[in-house]
């Protein structure tokens, strides 16, 4: 049996101290907020995945510059592994997130972030990328072969 599992990607965004978060839509996880983020395409690599996913989902052109989280867990009894990303925004562009997967995106600071453990839709993974952004504790890009 050929099996990819579910593979995640997407981006931690930093502005004037300050974290992008998203609200989702889908019905399933409607009004939880989460990184901007996505499942990868077929034939798609990692890092084309999560510029594309950030972009869908906020608006926003970037620029990846470091791995902030990576996870690897067993979701609904399959493979599951989620990269997120540190990055450097280029360009925003005008409310161009798709209104049927995201209803608004917000700037929130480390510290509200980490007082939303209700309102996330993955606390840890979520706080966890946002404190290695803002530790610095980010790895190179070069991890990931391509």
């Amino acid at each position: 049996m050929v099996h990819m599992g579910i593979i995640v990607v997407g981006g931690v965004l930093e502005k004037n101290g300050k974290y992008l978060l998203v609200q989702e839509a889908k019905k399933e996880i409607r009004g939880k907020w989460n990184l901007p983020a996505g499942m990868l395409d077929l034939n798609e690599n990692v890092f084309e995945g999560a510029k594309r996913e950030i972009f869908e989902e906020s608006g926003y052109d970037v620029e990846l510059t470091g791995i902030a989280k990576i996870r690897n867990d067993m979701v609904a009894g399959d493979s599951f592994i989620g990269i997120i990303f540190s990055t450097r925004i280029l360009k925003q562009h005008s409310d161009s997130n798709n209104k049927n997967e995201i209803m608004q995106t917000k700037w929130f600071s480390f510290d509200e972030i980490a007082g939303m453990r209700n309102e996330l839709r993955s606390y840890e993974w979520i706080v966890e990328a946002i404190a290695a952004v803002e530790n610095g504790k980010i790895c190179d890009l070069d991890l990931i072969g391509v």
